[in-house]
């Protein structure tokens, strides 16, 4: 669960999030959309400890990420937008890096690697170091580390993007399976379709500010008026 309570955060004068509430339950797919610049990655960064908050508390799975932040850091797994981290390690040093840091067992840690690495089409190149990677492998690297050390919340910023269809597909599968084993996935794309389709619930921003934040159940009632997922985002973000 993920509780997020009146955060700001300013840059040298610019608000990119102003007073921001969000409640991410358990098992649940929880989709993040807003246009470029919303503040989408400003949010997660503070999710995650990257960025400080300038007011706000933001608490997972009761663990305030200002006040217990290791405590609340091992509650999650982070897949960046961008996967440019450790680039000379290589694949295996990488994921047992991940391992030591999150205490996985010699034996878990060498089941996971072989299974998630198979899974993702990886296992080839764990030998390589990741600099060689292309932008898709590096993604899977990074994906592969969270699936390491199982946590209870996935927090996933773009996650879909350089992945091939196969790879994209095994994805969505492992978020459904993360959901109805009563983990949260809390899920950053520019990709309204895959929102439509994955996410139980969706939350909207703009200009730093909450638009819009309701249940997919509920916004699929509407489509069959003729209403759709595009149509609102549109109208929220003043595009329409």
């Amino acid at each position: 669960m993920i509780t997020i309570t009146d955060i700001t955060k300013d840059y040298g004068g610019k608000t990119a999030v102003h007073n921001l509430n969000l409640h991410v339950p358990d098992g649940k797919i929880f989709g993040f959309l807003g246009p470029n610049g919303a503040g989408k990655s400003t949010t997660i960064k503070m999710m995650t400890g990257v960025l400080p908050m300038d007011t706000g508390h933001i608490v997972i799975n009761g663990a305030d990420i200002t006040e217990e932040p290791l405590k609340a850091k091992r509650q999650f797994g982070y897949v960046p937008d961008k996967s440019d981290s450790f680039l000379r390690l290589k694949g295996r040093e990488y994921l047992n890096f991940i391992a030591d840091l999150y205490g996985v067992t010699e034996e878990k840690r060498k089941e996971r690697i072989a299974y998630y690495t198979e899974e993702l089409e990886i296992h080839d190149a764990l030998e390589d170091q990741i600099h060689t990677y292309s932008h898709g492998m590096r993604q899977k690297a990074v994906l592969c580390g969270v699936l390491l050390h199982q946590p209870d919340v996935w927090i996933l910023d773009e996650p879909l993007t350089g992945l091939d269809p196969k790879s994209a597909h095994t994805l969505k599968k492992l978020m459904r399976e993360q959901a109805d084993a009563g983990k949260t996935v809390f899920f950053s794309s520019h990709v309204l379709e895959v929102v439509e389709q994955l996410c139980d619930e969706v939350a909207i921003i703009d200009k730093g500010t909450l638009r819009f934040q309701g249940d997919m159940h509920e916004l699929k009632e509407e489509f069959r008026e003729g209403r759709n997922l595009e149509s609102l985002f549109l109208e929220l973000t003043g595009d329409a």
